[in-house]
């Protein structure tokens, strides 16, 4: 039995509990909610178990593992430059495809509907977002996530207020302490090494119940979502898949080719970490998987991949935080018969950059994102209650496409630092999990 599961590729098994769900979210309808639903929540459960001590082992490693070796500041700030220059692509990827698409054009007013549950966010300032990247107790930021419930009633994993800049900022400080100390520590940089390679094991375990939490997630959510809800704002759930998709496979490849890399063999090698971020909804979740395609399937140093992939994953979102901003202004002044100016354009394209790096580690970061863009620009900021009473569709892709981007700054720094092992890379196995004999 085992050698037959493990002989299917991963991205197939998870594949496969993708259309599962589909027929038995179509076929129970709202009884799919209550039957399978606890399925897809006891995945969530699980990566919120193994996401922070993850990270906590792997960043104290990678830190005091890279120091002396490769310039730390340097690997930062190509990391950071690619954030920014990926982020300002996926602006104008939005802005691109609502001005060809003109999702807001035609909508009629009498068929949209505010989600009940929409309130009006609160932007906190850029001093407190750096106040809140120390914890006052780390214990409490390493047991810092929790399961926010959708509009939909289903469930996704997400940090409570920066919970990962803070574990990165903690173990950071650990990590150049141990170096600091030297061999006065070594027994411990050893122990930091062992306890990083038995979580990378616990999280190939816990990912080989994926298949199950995606066949749970995806009915649950077929089930309780009807399509008429959907239907009068289908244009802009168009625009949105395809600005994503078109980053995806047009903007994202032509930066490998750029680096000289394949970008079949980057997007087999992302394929399962694309897969749990569609499913899942948040980046947090698809964290481990997104760390372990990283390294294993796209040959990343693992140290560097170690604090990238982490810090990607709290800052780094082309589809919340640039595309979908973006795309939701340009919709917004449609709807609302207002013709953007080229100022305002700009300003659309300055804020959703910077916001996005602004609102690191926030739940609801897409909705923030919108209402910090929408405010800049001087649009209506009540529409954005339309569009989340379809957020949970909506955020499928974007997170697809911030997982897809948090994969790939790593693999271009690495390639231009010299530490990306090509062989692997043009390997691009497409599993994450256990393999034939990790069991016997």
């Amino acid at each position: 039995m085992f050698d037959w599961w493990f002989r299917i590729r991963f991205w197939k098994r998870v594949a496969l509990g993708f259309v599962l769900g589909v027929l038995a979210g179509l076929a129970f309808g709202p009884n799919a909610e209550k039957w399978f639903g606890p399925v897809g929540d006891l995945y969530v459960t699980l990566i919120e178990m193994i996401a922070v001590p993850l990270v906590l082992f792997a960043v104290i490693n990678a830190v005091s593992s890279l120091s002396g070796q490769k310039s730390i500041m340097a690997l930062a700030g190509r990391t950071f430059a690619w954030f920014a220059i990926t982020a300002v692509l996926a602006v104008g990827v939005g802005l691109l495809f609502g001005w060809l698409l003109q999702p807001g054009t035609g909508v009629d007013v009498a068929t949209l509907h505010i989600a009940s549950d929409y309130k009006p966010k609160n932007v906190p300032s850029v001093l407190d977002m750096l106040l809140n990247l120390v914890p006052s107790n780390p214990f409490q930021a390493m047991a810092g996530a929790d399961s926010q419930e959708l509009p939909d009633g289903s469930k996704i994993l997400v940090p409570r207020s920066g919970t990962v800049l803070q574990v990165i900022f903690f173990a950071g400080l650990v990590g150049f302490a141990m170096v600091k100390l030297g061999d006065k520590v070594a027994g411990l940089r050893k122990l930091a090494g062992e306890a990083s390679e038995v979580m990378i094991q616990v999280t190939r375990y816990v990912l080989e119940f994926t298949p199950f939490g995606t066949f749970g997630l995806i009915a649950a959510l077929v089930g309780g979502y009807g399509f008429e809800q959907l239907r009068p704002l289908l244009n802009f759930v168009i625009a949105l898949y395809l600005a994503c998709a078109f980053h995806i496979l047009i903007v994202y490849p032509a930066l490998l080719l750029a680096h000289g890399l394949n970008p079949v063999k980057f997007l087999r090698g992302a394929l399962p970490g694309m897969q749990v971020g569609f499913v899942a909804s948040s980046s947090f979740a698809a964290l481990p998987v997104s760390l372990r395609c990283t390294t294993h399937n796209l040959g990343v140093d693992k140290d560097y991949a170690a604090f990238a992939v982490p810090l990607g994953a709290t800052i780094k979102m082309d589809g919340c935080g640039a595309i979908y901003p973006a795309l939701a202004a340009v919709f917004i002044s449609q709807y609302a018969g207002i013709d953007l100016s080229l100022p305002q354009y700009l300003t659309i394209a300055i804020a959703s950059v910077l916001g996005s790096f602004g609102t690191a580690g926030i739940p609801g970061t897409a909705v923030i994102m919108a209402t910090v863009v929408l405010s800049a620009a001087g649009l209506p900021l009540e529409v954005i209650g339309y569009l989340y009473a379809i957020d949970r569709v909506l955020d499928m892709m974007r997170t697809m496409t911030n997982v897809t981007g948090q994969m790939l700054v790593p693999v271009l720094v690495a390639r231009e630092s010299g530490i990306l092992d090509r062989d692997i890379y043009e390997a691009a196995s497409t599993n994450v999990g256990l393999e034939k004999g990790d069991l016997a």
